[in-house]
């Protein structure tokens, strides 16, 4: 099975003047499809850099990165602007909604982009605020909404387009435990129903709902194994 991620010698530098700094220091890693997984790392473990290298929103210094089939760490800022647009779908802890589009508007905004008609964006956009559950507040504006029920949103944009992949940045670092819980129960949702999911988080509780973790420290991977708490519960 050709895996959704291919990762092999990725290396990531800047330069701090003449002083290099290596963040990544050669990171090999195979994601299947419609796998669930964790990233976690201690601040300056070098998982916020492989996030973006990830998420198609930098390129490496060094190595490969294959994403469902393209060849993706050398390809020029416009071809790679294009490959995020249609492969990824992203969630961020700061939701990073548009305050004057309602919910309805912001899932929306990625089919207006790809060229696609305002009956039928009204339509998908519609289908996936069914999904999060969030049909009743769909002509809301994000003001008008939880902190959970923006997240919602956030998560039904990015499966707006049918990404082959959802990136979630610390998606619930702005919420309380009670919302944070059915948020990751979202997220459960949506790789049981065949999305391959991968969580970026330093929460240990919030690791624990993917179904393998993987753990790094200085610019490489510490570990990498299945959760065998989900394995049992599976």
């Amino acid at each position: 099975m050709q895996p959704i991620i291919h990762l092999e010698g990725i290396r990531k530098s800047y330069f701090m003047g003449k002083q290099e700094l290596s963040v990544l220091k050669g990171i090999d890693l195979d994601i299947l499809k419609n796998e669930y997984v964790a990233l976690m790392g201690p601040s300056g473990s070098g998982k916020s850099t492989l996030m973006n290298i990830l998420g198609c929103l930098d390129s490496p210094s060094a190595g490969k990165y294959v994403l469902n089939g393209h060849d993706v760490s050398k390809m020029p800022d416009d071809a790679l602007a294009e490959v995020r647009g249609k492969e990824i779908g992203f969630v961020f802890q700061q939701f990073n909604l548009l305050p004057r589009l309602t919910a309805l508007e912001n899932v929306a905004l990625p089919l207006v982009y790809a060229g696609i008609s305002k009956k039928l964006r009204t339509e998908m956009a519609m289908d996936v605020i069914q999904k999060v559950g969030l049909e009743t507040r769909s002509h809301h504006k994000p003001n008008e909404l939880s902190g959970g029920q923006c997240q919602r949103v956030a998560i039904a944009r990015a499966l707006v387009n049918n990404p082959s992949l959802i990136l979630a940045d610390e998606p619930t670092g702005n919420l309380d435990t009670k919302t944070s819980i059915e948020i990751m129960d979202i997220f459960g949702q949506i790789q049981a129903a065949g999305n391959t999911v991968v969580l970026v988080t330093h929460e240990e509780d919030i690791a624990n709902h993917a179904k393998r973790i993987v753990r790094l420290r200085d610019g490489l991977i510490e570990s990498d194994k299945l959760n065998a708490e989900k394995l049992v519960h599976a």
